[in-house]
């Protein structure tokens, strides 16, 4: 009841008529920051930072999860249209709503994709305002070999579902890790796969890393076959779901928020993990198994859905523990420090009005993102309508000043050619992009748990499985390994 009065109050302060404006400013710059490939919500809140110094604490917070939700959305909008993912958390909705869009279904795809947002934030944040203190207690208990099983379990399932062959899997997989390993070892100092170059030592951002992969190698495979294939229109369908689409997401939009929100509660790579643990949940218990890959909507919903209350989760962490668990929550984290706040269990003692006001606010974003990307959702559809020569071009600009943006660094733009240039090879022997974006995030996370884990057992490898939880998840890593071989075991065996 308490945890009731207190939203009860912050409603009372996300719907002064000021605040509303935040909102709504943050969800159109975040919708509109989000659409631009490159630039995902961290960025955005990064680059939105300095603006934000003249305006109250409570304003410039609930500006900043407006910002959070529309650029979530508007990154997906990139994916489904253009398979350029506007950041991680999209990756997934390229896979199904890309082809949707291809076969004139875009508009489709993105009001599936809008409502699952709608559905997941909501959700989620409902979850965010009953679970915070029970779900931070979840996470304090989690240790280093829990969170190392995740990243084994994220990374056996993206190699195992995607592509056509899980060698391929594999393979892009350990080019992802391989990309994660340059830079400074957090433990000894070491350079490792710098060449040398100073400005390698930090690693190479993530951000640049998903837009080589993606922006640049797709816009490269573009150019490539441009004269082979005509760069007609691909045409657009209507903007609402049918009664067969809204029969076929609304079991999935409601799945989502139960695998995104405590994925997003705990640091186990943000909502990567989720998104595309969401996917497969969709493609096991779809009726609809063989459009799959070839434009299945339960793949737009679902894990669409699941990233927004993933969202949701990363505020749970962060409010109650001053645990940033992506780099969203890393840059508002700051945010708050700017303000001399500091985050943590008596934060909701100490600041309730900006707390509340801004879950509250959660809510409203919830209603303002819906209500004004629905109706908008055949505008971004006719995106694919400018022709691809320019429509590419605008996209490798945006993609190299994304990229710049992150460091100031020329080195920056050659290193994103160099991995778009991965990207176009790996188009052109089948890798899926994926698995390596995966490694990429969490390759440099899994070592550090890995060798934490086995710091603490003193070496034995037993110190890998020594928690209930950590068990559990070998255990489904086990079965996702052994599923195909049964398969084929038992289906040899079947009478003819």
């Amino acid at each position: 009841m308490d945890s009731l009065n207190s939203l009860i109050d912050g409603f009372g302060t996300a719907l002064t008529p000021i605040n509303l404006l935040w909102a709504a400013i943050g969800v159109l710059l975040g919708t509109a920051i989000g659409v631009l490939p490159g630039i995902g919500p961290a960025m955005a809140v990064a680059l939105l930072l300095p603006v934000t110094y003249g305006l109250e604490p409570t304003g410039a917070f609930i500006m900043f999860a407006g910002i959070y939700y529309g650029a979530m959305f508007g990154g997906s909008t990139t994916s489904i249209l253009l398979n350029t993912p506007g950041e991680s958390a999209a990756v997934v909705a390229a896979i199904e709503g890309n082809p949707m869009a291809k076969s004139g279904r875009g508009a489709q795809a993105l009001a599936a994709a809008a409502i699952g947002h709608f559905a997941g934030g909501m959700i989620g944040t409902i979850l965010l305002v009953v679970l915070a203190p029970t779900v931070a207690a979840l996470a304090v208990d989690i240790g280093a070999p829990d969170y190392l099983a995740l990243m084994v379990l994220a990374f056996i399932a993206v190699t195992s579902v995607l592509g056509s062959s899980r060698i391929r899997g594999l393979a892009s997989l350990l080019i992802g890790l391989t990309i994660g390993l340059v830079g400074l070892d957090q433990m000894t100092g070491q350079q490792r796969l710098t060449f040398g170059s100073l400005q390698l030592a930090d690693g190479i951002d993530v951000v640049i890393v998903a837009v080589g992969l993606f922006a640049i190698g797709e816009a490269l495979w573009v150019a490539a076959h441009l004269r082979r294939t005509s760069g007609e229109a691909i045409p657009v369908g209507r903007p609402w779901l049918g009664k067969d689409d809204v029969r076929r997401t609304w079991k999935s939009w409601l799945r989502g928020p139960l695998i995104g929100f405590p994925f997003g509660a705990i640091p186990a790579g943000g909502a990567e993990i989720p998104t595309f643990l969401s996917y497969v949940t969709e493609k096991r218990l779809s009726k609809h198994k063989d459009q799959f890959g070839r434009g299945a909507i339960e793949g737009v919903a679902g894990p669409e859905s699941a990233a927004s209350a993933s969202a949701a989760g990363t505020l749970v962490s962060m409010l109650t523990l001053g645990l940033p668990t992506t780099a969203v929550a890393a840059v508002m984290l700051a945010a708050f420090q700017q303000y001399g706040i500091q985050p943590g269990p008596l934060l909701f003692e100490r600041e309730p009005e900006l707390v509340w006001g801004l879950i509250a606010s959660l809510f409203v974003g919830m209603v303002l993102l819906l209500a004004l990307n629905l109706p908008l959702a055949p505008v971004w559809a006719k995106l694919l309508r400018i022709p691809r020569p320019y429509l590419y071009a605008g996209i490798l600009f945006f993609a190299a000043v994304g990229a710049y943006a992150v460091g100031g660094e020329a080195l920056d733009l050659v290193v994103l050619l160099v991995i778009g240039l991965i990207g176009l090879g790996m188009r052109r022997y089948g890798l899926p992009v994926l698995p390596a974006v995966i490694g990429v995030i969490l390759g440099p996370a899994a070592e550090q748990q890995l060798r934490r884990a086995l710091q603490i057992s003193d070496g034995s490898l037993t110190g890998l499985l020594n928690t209930p939880f950590s068990v559990t998840v070998y255990t489904v890593v086990l079965l996702l390994l052994a599923w195909p071989l049964v398969r084929r075991v038992t289906a040899r065996r079947a009478p003819h």
